[in-house]
């Protein structure tokens, strides 16, 4: 399972929060996987197969700082473990169109990861974090990342989705480690 996070509505859209969901989008279009609301779970789901696989690709519909449960009761219906479960997200301590993939860990800050460990009862899924960046910008966080990417931004943030659904194929395929030799590397 791949959850994409972001905050729900056409005016979060295309925000730095939204990093994730606009990658998990990318990989259904990709694959021409289209997404249906499941008002149950929360969420909108795509479902597909690839690399000798059942594919679930799942949009929490609720708030970030809310969506674990979305997350906790999917993973439920379909019967997988948290070893199972990709989680994108955005992440300001990575540049703008920096990726990292991690097996666990803390939330570091953000909410939507925070209610993801707190319903699902641990830290020990894999997560892909996109960069959005944040260099010295003034004012609040949470106003930086429920902004949309400037104009400028948006060719980074374009080659960003298109890597993270190169990075997702990757999980898929080969899991974890070879994912994380692969485009954890430092970028010269």
């Amino acid at each position: 399972m791949i959850v994409g996070l972001g905050n729900p509505g056409p005016q979060y859209r295309l925000t730095r929060h939204n990093a994730g969901a606009r990658a998990v989008e990318a990989l259904a279009r990709k694959h021409g996987w289209s997404f249906k609301n499941s008002r149950f779970l929360k969420s909108l789901w795509a479902t597909g197969d690839l690399f000798k696989a059942k594919v679930y690709l799942v949009l929490p519909q609720t708030y970030m700082n809310l969506s674990g449960g979305a997350v906790a009761a999917s993973l439920r219906k379909k019967r997988l473990r948290s070893c199972d479960l990709l989680v994108v997200c955005d992440d300001v301590a990575l540049p703008l169109g920096g990726m990292r993939f991690r097996a666990r860990g803390s939330a570091g800050g953000h909410n939507g990861l925070k209610s993801l460990i707190e319903h699902i009862r641990t830290d020990e899924f894999n997560r892909l974090r996109l960069g959005v960046g944040r260099e010295a910008q003034e004012g609040a966080l949470a106003d930086y990342v429920l902004a949309k990417f400037t104009v400028r931004e948006e060719s980074a943030v374009e080659e960003m989705t298109k890597g993270a659904v190169r990075a997702m194929e990757m999980w898929l395929e080969a899991g974890i480690d070879k994912s994380m030799n692969l485009f954890n590397t430092k970028k010269k």
